[in-house]
């Protein structure tokens, strides 16, 4: 830290910040202006976010998280947290008297990321400005347009939970800076119980953040009181929004939201934490050994509540399901899954972050040491995460903005100053590489020609318009319809229609029916289709999952469908549009 905040109260950091929210706004409301006039949502779960809050709205009870329109009639318990449709429910309630609902709805899907995306870019630019200044506060702001997994989660539309998610890891971040250790733990406790109420894809960053203020009493004892500050409220929080949001109806030991088990694991956990404070202090090895202690305790109260648990949410998905669904999801796959192209840039650009924060700490002395070594293992915690869960990238992008920040305010400086033509070439280019590394692969994109036999696999690519096309299924009786998993969430979205299910894991049942009926022959998938109820079947034949049913078994459905073979006990419903679409109406 450069001088202490209090004595540059002249530079004005917020207004700083609130210039980056508006220009960041911008670039990403112009990265997003085609999804939204087009009404395509980044993600199916963004979709059947906004049905989710149409229905808490049409009067579904606050407790009640099932979604009726998939797998009806009892339909399907969602693992989804009612706390992300609060903020997009109070925006269409207050709209809607003046605009109406559908533009109410237009609106809530532009301002929530964008408001989610200020409290980010506030904590950061804050938190920036406490470590140097003004102007590394303003230009980590302007980092998060140039990180891509922070543009995808934030984007316009983009209404699931990952951006607030990311808002609490900054906001657990800045916590641990503060100088109050119960406030400054709390705080981050409370932060780490909100996102893990909302996913529990966050845990290992509570157990990172944890590890952190550990650390801290491992260095001093009287520091101790972080770690307590920090498993108290994290406890305490957790079991505050558990019965806020999820009321007692449901106490079934769910593993892939906070159940009863995970309340347990940190209550005991939480209340071992404060008797080793209590207790004077001991050597480290044996407080090594307590903490030990304290969390077996924990996992023993875990496993015995909940031993199928002790496993990962997935590991026990049906093996088709598994093939045909999960492991196409390559956002929620490792790092060497993706498409390197694009993925090794990000991941460069945060082992970068990594990097000057390490360069940072070795500069630094006393308590700023302590801070920067750190922040270096959180962000390399991070980092590791998205090494096998790539979504989570967005975490250690929001984490490295700092350290980048600083990178490139010196750089920008150095560029300057630079006298002559090797001096400012490497300096931008050293700039290109720590904001923007995927400018090689862009440049390559638009010099290469385009390959004319690619196929189309994508949902937002799609021939079919699947976002337009679900619109003219209102004009057929309201029935179910029998869908592949990724055109499900659209088709809720835009028709009255129920669907037989969707890419969720909650419907593991209905998900394997459909993958098995399409990937059956006609007699076996006509059984399947008639078990379910459903009125129609649709499919969008130019998309990846009715080409992987096709691959599967070239005599099942989906091949006889795709080839414009229907068997006889399907009757062709014409509703207009695109060839790709497709629609039949199931003889009984």
């Amino acid at each position: 830290m450069q001088t202490d905040r209090r004595m540059r109260g002249h530079e004005r950091p917020n207004l700083r910040i609130a210039v980056m929210w508006g220009v960041v706004s911008l670039i990403f409301l112009a990265v997003g202006m085609q999804r939204l006039l087009q009404g395509q949502f980044p993600d199916p779960d963004d979709a059947l976010r906004l049905v989710q809050v149409r229905d808490l709205l049409a009067g579904q009870g606050w407790f009640d998280l099932h979604q009726y329109r998939i797998d009806p009639p009892d339909g399907t318990l969602m693992h989804w947290s009612r706390l992300v449709d609060i903020p997009l429910a109070l925006v269409i309630l207050a709209l809607s008297p003046f605009v109406g609902a559908p533009a109410a709805e237009t609106a809530a899907l532009i301002i929530v990321p964008l408001v989610t995306l200020g409290a980010i870019l506030f904590v950061i630019g804050r938190l920036a400005w406490r470590l140097f200044d003004v102007d590394v506060a303003g230009i980590s702001c302007l980092c998060m347009a140039l990180f891509a997994p922070i543009v995808f989660q934030l984007q316009p539309m983009r209404i699931d939970h990952h951006g607030w998610q990311i808002f609490t890891v900054v906001l657990a971040l800045w916590a641990c800076s503060l100088r109050s250790a119960w406030k400054g733990g709390a705080l981050a406790g409370l932060a780490m119980a909100v996102g893990a109420t909302i996913s529990l894809e966050i845990l290992p960053m509570v157990a990172a953040f944890g590890g952190i203020l550990a650390l801290r009493w491992f260095r001093d004892h009287k520091d101790r009181w972080w770690l307590v500050g920090y498993m108290q409220a994290l406890a305490l929080g957790l079991i505050a929004a558990f019965f806020a949001t999820r009321g007692i109806a449901d106490l079934a030991q769910h593993c892939d939201v906070i159940a009863p088990a995970h309340l347990g694991f940190f209550a005991i956990t939480a209340v071992c934490t404060g008797l080793i404070a209590a207790a004077p202090a001991i050597p480290r090895l044996a407080l090594f050994g307590a903490f030990g202690a304290a969390g077996a305790a924990g996992l023993a109260f875990f496993g015995l509540s909940s031993p199928t648990c002790l496993m990962t949410p997935f590991a026990a998905l049906d093996p088709l399901v598994r093939d045909f669904w999960y492991i196409n999801v390559l956002e929620g796959r490792p790092l060497w899954e993706q498409k390197l192209a694009y993925a090794l840039p990000s991941f460069v650009q945060l082992c970068i972050g990594l990097f000057t924060a390490i360069v940072l700490a070795v500069r630094s002395r006393d308590w700023l040491r302590q801070w920067w070594i750190e922040y270096s293992l959180l962000l390399a915690a991070s980092i590791l995460l998205s090494l096998f869960v790539w979504r989570s990238a967005a975490f250690a992008a929001v984490i490295a903005a700092i350290p980048i920040g600083w990178l490139a305010t010196r750089l920008l400086k150095r560029l300057n100053r630079a006298r002559g033509l090797a001096a400012k070439l490497t300096a931008l280019g050293a700039i290109v590489l720590a904001l923007l590394p995927s400018s090689p692969v862009a440049v390559a994109e638009l010099m290469m020609p385009e390959s004319g036999n690619v196929q189309t696999v994508l949902v937002e690519e799609s021939s079919c318009e699947i976002r337009n096309q679900a619109l003219t299924l209102n004009s057929l009786p309201q029935g179910t319809i029998f869908a592949p998993l990724d055109i499900g969430p659209a088709i809720l979205v835009k028709s009255h229609h129920a669907v037989a299910a969707t890419g969720h894991h909650r419907a593991e049942e209905s998900m394997r029916d459909v993958i098995l009926a399409f990937t059956s022959p006609e007699a076996e998938a006509r059984q399947i289709v008639a078990a379910h109820e459903s009125d129609y079947i649709v499919i969008c034949t130019d998309l990846a999952e009715p080409r992987l049913f096709t691959a599967a078994n070239p005599q099942g459905l989906a091949a006889q469908l795709v080839a414009g073979e229907a068997p006889d006990w399907l009757e062709p419903v014409e509703v207009g549009g695109p060839e790709e679409f497709r629609v039949w109406r199931v003889r009984e």
